[in-house]
């Protein structure tokens, strides 16, 4: 019986949207592509997420990459992404009803060290009973490592879990490690009736 729900933070939760954050901070078309690929995809984004790097250090790196004129946007980027956060509709009522239900919520993130500082502002995040970050840990999903350390780390027994994310290799990893998923594609409504099937009553 599942006892526990264990969600992914980064699109599930919270929103995680290069093409926003850049809009936000009106760069013009022509650094976009620029920006993407050695911000949001570059190495330093990997080593910050492993716990390899801070965010302070990544950042300075990339701006080695990157003429003068965006050092301040990349910052911006990096450091700033968070404000203001954005939940993901329908998040909050799930995660409220779910601890009204008396089920355990944990949080099993990819995200570098400054995650502690914005987790307070997301507004679910007051009903989690704990969470595992990636940085602070130096695993990251889709390490069965990071799964396993998650069960140890709480008491948990994986096939009393169940675990939301928005990417099918995280996915998968936790299918393996003994848990009943539901991969997320922006609908809350699917992830409910996946919650159901596995004997969660949740509302539809």
């Amino acid at each position: 019986m599942i006892q526990n729900i264990v969600f992914d933070m980064g699109n599930v939760l919270v929103r995680f949207d290069p093409v926003l954050f850049m809009d936000r901070l009106g760069v013009a078309e022509a650094d976009r592509a620029l920006l993407t690929r050695e911000v949001f995809k570059s190495l330093e984004w990997a080593q910050m997420d492993r716990g390899s790097i801070t965010d302070a250090e990544g950042c300075e790196r990339m701006c080695r990459r990157l003429p003068k004129r965006l050092h301040e946007t990349a910052r911006q980027l990096v450091l700033a992404w968070d404000r203001p956060i954005l939940e993901i509709e329908g998040s909050f009522e799930l995660v409220r009803e779910l601890k009204e239900l008396g089920y355990g919520l944990w949080l099993l993130s990819n995200a570098s060290l400054r995650q502690h500082e914005y987790w307070p502002r997301v507004p679910a995040s007051r009903y989690f009973d704990g969470t595992l970050i990636s940085a602070d840990v130096k695993l990251i999903k889709p390490q069965p490592e990071f799964y396993r350390l998650l069960f140890e780390s709480f008491s948990l027994r994986p096939e009393e879990c169940f675990f939301i994310d928005d990417n099918n290799y995280n996915i998968e990893a936790a299918q393996n490690s003994g848990m009943r998923c539901a991969i997320f594609h922006g609908d809350f409504g699917e992830v409910r009736a996946r919650l159901r099937e596995a004997g969660v009553p949740v509302r539809e």
